[in-house]
């Protein structure tokens, strides 16, 4: 078993910044990657960016040169800085890995953007 826990979410104004974080703990072995994904109320989960662990990191279209996915410090932790949050950018996060072929997720941080 994965576990995975987010934390960083809240409210935020248009135009403003906030940092998630993900920490994975369990049965890890081998990751093969981790990343965001989030999904708004009557949409798909889709995804927000993501890096495998040979280097490869990619970004939704919508988020590129707004958002910044990175390892944290501690082992196995991720970190998502959003700047520039739109309204449109309204979601539950969740935290992925994938492992052997296999997803593991996050409960989700709400990030809700309003003025």
């Amino acid at each position: 078993q994965v576990q995975l826990v987010e934390s960083g979410g809240g409210l935020v104004q248009p135009g403003g910044s906030l940092r998630l974080s993900c920490a994975a703990s369990g049965s890890i072995f081998e990751i093969n990657a981790m990343g965001w994904y989030r999904q708004a109320p009557g949409k798909q989960r889709g995804l927000v960016a993501t890096f495998t662990y040979d280097g490869s990191i990619n970004y939704a279209n919508a988020v590129k040169g707004r958002f910044t996915i990175s390892r944290g410090n501690a082992k196995n932790t991720i970190n998502l800085q959003m700047n520039s949050l739109e309204p449109e950018d309204t979601a539950v996060y969740y935290c992925s890995l994938i492992q052997r072929g296999r997803y593991s997720w996050g409960q989700g941080t709400q990030v809700t953007v309003s003025s």
